[in-house]
């Protein structure tokens, strides 16, 4: 068995594709609790959370509070996520990256006191294999689980899967107290009703447990006394407030009422004043334009080459102003930072568009862009990106009609791939750079453009052996070979990674964005 573990590469926190709703929360962070104020966390952000149980939570607020309240097998440092760390247990792995053992550290123990075993965590994951409709359900398909001790879990995978350790440290495969959780309707053969306990107690061994939670209004966690890791929190409260206007994230915060505000737009951050800090730094999230390859959808527009002159034919650093303080220009479907990314992409050149245009056959015929027009994303508003893209695409002589819709509406014909020309964004499911081959011909997102695999076998066969390498050398080769494939001969065209900004006061230190569970709460410690 070889002890090497994988490095696996920034990646970004999966993306909630759900509307923000609830209310402002107004004060109601401090009420009742005046006595112990002084040691009380509050945090606004625009919720997107719909349970507290760790087995069928997959949203950005659901995240980070599952984070708070449950422990994975596997950590991050910080905000690196580059390389997975041990959390519960520490892991070694066959040089075929199909066999891995987790051995559990230390003598931790659940917020009841009792230790965590293996049976614990083979409970835990195989409960979520069990609930088919459970959203994490997909991370842990073909996966085998088996308790070898008290102490030992082996994973076993049919194929190369060195992404297994950044997989197991998504909040949503945290371990939960399986004695517990089976005594209040928990199961994994499918007929788990543990959701509904889950969402009114805590069965973890995090920092945190739950005290209070409404879905529409705001999450209360109480400190863990039986939490025996190494991020024992400072606040013996924490309060995190639905407060969908970043507006009004900002009054808060400037008016002393949040400690911390997750959602504040570019502008927003780049003049706090004093009494604030900022987090800004690219979201790792990717706004793209598709053009799609099927006939049947773009007619004779379905032709790649179309999407070379559109890719030639846009000045990326027009494009960023919309986007502000945190954004970067994406060089790649792979953005920056992840293993195979790019260094640079492309820049605007139009005689390069204008020969691809012509290659394409185009004659002027009108493209109609479709996009959701009610759902920013990291702060970048897609009416204005959309209206940009559109004068852009005029100067360089092609024709361009915007069809905005409800996200709601958009996001069938997108998933569906019946838009011919379509903005859209993406974001991985875990820190590895394997969430972005599904752009590639005949693979999930390559699909939705009408890719399919004949359309380009060499590309397809590129993405086959990023996805089954087992030497990490020959691993990111083939990520980057990926990345300038789609860059050359994709129907994609990656335009922005969003910014992500977290300001907080100043009596805070530690509210830095984390690509996979948002922020962790416990790492907020006040300062001095």
């Amino acid at each position: 068995m070889s002890s090497r573990r994988t490095p696996s590469v920034l990646a970004i926190g999966a993306v909630a594709l759900l509307a923000l709703a609830g209310c402002t929360g107004g004060n109601s962070a401090n009420n009742g609790n005046s006595s112990d104020s002084a040691q009380s966390l509050v945090i606004d952000t625009a919720f997107s959370i719909e349970t507290t149980d760790p087995g069928h939570t997959y949203d950005p607020t659901g995240n980070m509070i599952a984070k708070a309240m449950y422990e994975t097998l596997v950590d991050f440092d910080g905000s690196d996520v580059s390389t997975p760390q041990p959390g519960l247990a520490s892991w070694t792995q066959n040089d075929a990256a199909t066999e891995f053992t987790f051995t559990l550290e230390g003598d931790r123990v659940f917020s009841d006191g009792s230790p965590i075993e293996a049976k614990d965590v083979v409970f835990s994951l195989q409960r979520i294999q069990g609930m088919a409709e459970a959203k994490p359900n997909f991370l842990l398909g073909g996966i085998t689980i088996a308790e070898v001790d008290d102490k030992t879990i082996s994973f076993t995978s049919a194929t190369p899967l060195l992404q297994l350790p950044a997989i197991l440290a998504n909040p949503a495969l945290g371990i939960v107290n399986s004695d517990v959780v089976k005594e209040n309707g928990g199961n994994t053969d499918g007929s788990d009703s543990a959701q509904k306990y889950l969402d009114g107690a805590s069965a973890g061994s995090g920092p945190f447990v739950l005290d209070t939670l409404d879905l529409s209004s705001q999450v209360v966690l109480t400190r863990n006394d039986a939490y025996n890791g190494d991020e024992k929190s400072d606040f013996s409260r924490v309060v995190v407030r639905n407060v969908t206007e970043s507006a009004t994230q900002l009054a808060n915060l400037k008016g002393g009422d949040s400690m911390v505000a997750m959602d504040l737009n570019g502008d927003q951050v780049s003049g706090l004043g004093d009494g604030l800090t900022v987090d800004s730094v690219p979201s790792g999230q990717t706004i793209f334009l598709l053009l799609n390859q099927s006939p049947a959808v773009a007619g004779d527009l379905a032709n790649v080459k179309l999407a070379e002159a559109i890719r030639y034919a846009l000045d990326y650093d027009k494009l960023l102003e919309l986007a502000g303080t945190g954004a970067k220009q994406a060089t790649g479907v792979i953005p920056l930072g992840f293993e195979g990314a790019l260094e640079s992409g492309v820049s605007q050149d139009l005689a390069k568009s204008k020969a691809a245009l012509a290659e394409a056959g185009y004659t002027g015929q009108t493209l109609r862009l479709q996009f959701p027009n009610d759902y920013p994303v990291g702060g970048v508003e897609f009416t204005p990106l959309a209206e940009r893209v559109q004068s852009q695409l005029k100067d360089a002589g092609i024709a361009v009609e915007l069809a905005p819709a409800p996200f709601a509406t958009e996001l069938d014909a997108y998933v569906g791939g019946t838009e011919g020309f379509g903005l859209w964004f993406w974001g991985p499911d875990y820190a590895d750079s394997a969430n972005f081959l599904p752009f590639g011909p005949g693979l999930k997102v390559g699909l939705r453009s009408g890719w399919t695999a004949e359309a380009n076998p060499t590309i397809a066969k590129i993405a086959a052996d990023a996805a089954s390498a087992t030497d990490p050398t020959a691993r990111t080769a083939a990520f980057t070979d990926f990345a300038e494939a789609m860059q050359t001969e994709g129907p994609f065209v990656p335009l922005i990674i969003p910014g992500r900004n977290i300001a907080s006061a100043n009596a805070v230190t530690g509210a830095v964005y984390n690509s996979v569970w948002e922020m962790d709460i416990a790492e907020i410690t006040p300062a001095g």
